[in-house]
């Protein structure tokens, strides 16, 4: 692979190794440096180098628990704040190991955050006890989401190409051995498998003997227990990558509300167009929800009117583009 060719985009200059480096972390993010070099027709020294160059930028691969198949529930709140409240509600947010992606939009006024219970009781302290009582809150929505049509991916794109639809035979997650029922039965987790989802939170190419060591187990005792919550389709890897620096500058959250019976075929729709980063049906006076991630207003607009406009069954859009990211994954920005 030649890699002359230099892409300027955003704060930087990413020529095609960096690139296909991004592609490559976002199809497998544990994928060894030397097979990634193998694959793009580099050194191993060059691609480590550029890895490192990357990782300056803030680039990392965080490991996700799948809550669908940990019998989790993941909510959507939608808070609304008084102006002078909304930064510390945020932080507040922010701080629980059970939220993601928080973000201010509509004026600083409105907060985002994905909530992940690990059980009922939580879910009611927060949305029926501590939300409540919290000053400065002027409304609090609490949106269940019903069914992912994207699955967990990165909200980025290079080149206008997006890596958040890799397919799992392309090296993502590996694929059961026999396949998953439709609806299977929630995974049980044991201690180890709790610690190893949380390391792999903090770092996802977390290396064996660092999380061997952070377990208590023989490297070969968690590997085995790696692979299976892989397999099972119990965890996830995401190559987190702001999007500004690949020239992206304008993300926004898309409201819909959709015919009843159109919801699924909408849903796969946008899980197709490279602008979505994530959609999701959903509870709520809107029974879907989306993601975009746009070079600008312009792009936007393009999407709105040309996308958007021609799906069938979408009766009204609302758009509520994302001023400052609080949160992203598991970990304060």
């Amino acid at each position: 692979m030649s890699t002359r060719e230099v892409t300027v985009v955003g704060s930087g200059t990413f020529d095609t190794l960096e690139l296909g480096l991004l592609q490559a972390l976002q199809l497998d993010g544990r994928a060894a440096l030397s097979r990634i070099a193998q694959r793009l027709g580099a050194s191993e020294r060059t691609v480590g180098r550029r890895y490192s160059r990357l990782r300056t930028l803030g680039m990392r691969v965080v490991g996700q628990p799948v809550p669908a198949r940990l019998g989790m529930t993941r909510w959507l709140l939608r808070i609304h704040c008084a102006p002078d409240s909304a930064g510390s509600v945020a932080q507040a947010l922010a701080r629980r190991p059970d939220t993601s992606w928080i973000s201010q939009a509509s004026g600083g006024t409105e907060l985002y955050c994905a909530f992940t219970p690990s059980a009922s009781h939580e879910r009611d302290a927060l949305l029926l006890e501590k939300l409540p009582r919290t000053p400065r809150l002027t409304g609090v929505g609490a949106h269940c989401l019903l069914h992912l049509f994207t699955g967990i991916t990165s909200t980025w794109y290079a080149n206008g190409i997006p890596f958040g639809h890799a397919r799992k035979d392309e090296g993502g997650v590996p694929m059961p051995a026999f396949g998953l029922p439709e609806d299977p039965e929630p995974l049980a987790l044991d201690a180890t498998d709790r610690v190893l989802l949380a390391e792999l939170a903090k770092d996802g190419r977390a290396g064996l003997a660092e999380l061997a060591a952070a377990t208590g187990r023989s490297p070969s005792s968690t590997q085995r227990h790696l692979e299976r919550l892989r397999t099972q389709g119990a965890l996830g890897f995401s190559v987190d990558f702001a999007p500004r620096h690949l020239g992206y500058h304008l993300m926004t959250h898309l409201w819909l509300r959709v015919a009843p019976g159109e919801v699924p075929a909408v849903g796969r729709a946008l899980a197709t167009h490279p602008e979505i980063a994530f959609a999701a049906a959903t509870t709520g006076p809107h029974n879907l929800v989306a993601t975009g991630i746009f070079r600008g207003s312009h792009d936007l607009h393009h999407y709105l009117d040309r996308h958007i406009g021609s799906l069938t069954g979408i009766q009204a859009v609302e758009t509520a583009p994302i001023l400052r990211e609080v949160k992203r994954l598991t970990l304060g920005t």
